[in-house]
């Protein structure tokens, strides 16, 4: 099945036509989909969405909105996952491009989340951008205080941080931005990425991907990362469909097999 492993569908780009973009999702194939929180206090907003039986949902804040609450707690996060439509806990990470939450901010509250997918077993999603030493550091040295699985999400960090994380046992996400003519570093990396443990994803409204780039993106347009991540790997279009849909089961292990 084609699933949409990271859509922000309670988006305000998506107030005006919402339910009608799921269903052009649900038209084009997309079986699942997997709604990505924000940020904590905003987590009801995302959660309303997993009511609908192929919409699922995440708890946690990205890092961009980590200094809403400085001291959010492992706790908290263990609190909310305890509802069984909750899948995984994120997103969360650290981004240095923007730095719009101080950095020591950023890098407590992430590892808040990181505790929170140990304690719950649910795969941590991880954003990254520019912070691959010190996200490397982190990802190792918690681990190493106890396993927990992880998802480095749109990956388009550099090779080195991808293989950290592949020796830590993580999965990967594939977006849109395969998708661009300029990011053959990111399809380098993707070449090398573990077979068993690469999915897909839009991250909706963002990064639509060719031939769609420049408009807001949504779930129906994954076929089209889909192909790309096929044609890059040496994959048939079915072939990547399946490896594909089992990576994600296997990381996504709350949400029932078909």
């Amino acid at each position: 099945m084609i699933i949409d492993s990271h859509v922000n569908l309670h988006a305000p780009q998506f107030d005006e036509d919402r339910q009608a973009v799921i269903e052009r999702a649900r038209a084009a194939g997309v079986a699942l989909m997997v709604n990505i929180s924000d940020r904590v206090s905003n987590f009801a907003a995302c959660r309303a969405l997993a009511d609908q039986p192929d919409i699922w949902c995440t708890v946690g804040t990205h890092p961009h909105e980590a200094k809403e609450d400085p001291e959010l707690s492992a706790h908290t996060l263990i609190a909310l996952a305890a509802d069984p439509r909750v899948v995984g806990i994120g997103e969360c990470g650290l981004d240095f491009h923007y730095d719009l939450s101080p950095r020591d901010i950023q890098a407590r509250v992430f590892r808040a989340h990181i505790a929170a997918a140990r304690e719950t077993g649910l795969p941590l999603v991880v954003h990254t951008r520019e912070a691959d030493e010190v996200m490397g550091e982190i990802l190792e040295a918690e681990y190493a205080d106890g396993p927990f699985r992880l998802l480095m999400h749109c990956y388009t960090s550099g090779a080195e941080l991808a293989r950290r994380c592949a020796d830590l046992g993580a999965w990967f996400s594939v977006s849109g931005i395969a998708t661009f003519k300029a990011a053959e570093d990111v399809r380098a990396v993707i070449r090398d990425m573990p077979a068993d443990r690469i999915i897909v994803e839009t991250d909706c409204p963002y990064l639509a991907p060719m031939p769609h780039r420049g408009r807001r993106n949504e779930p129906a347009y994954v076929p089209h990362v889909l192909a790309k991540l096929a044609e890059v790997r040496g994959w048939s279009l079915a072939e990547a469909e399946a490896r594909t849909t089992e990576a994600f089961f296997n990381l996504f292990d709350r949400i029932p097999r078909p």
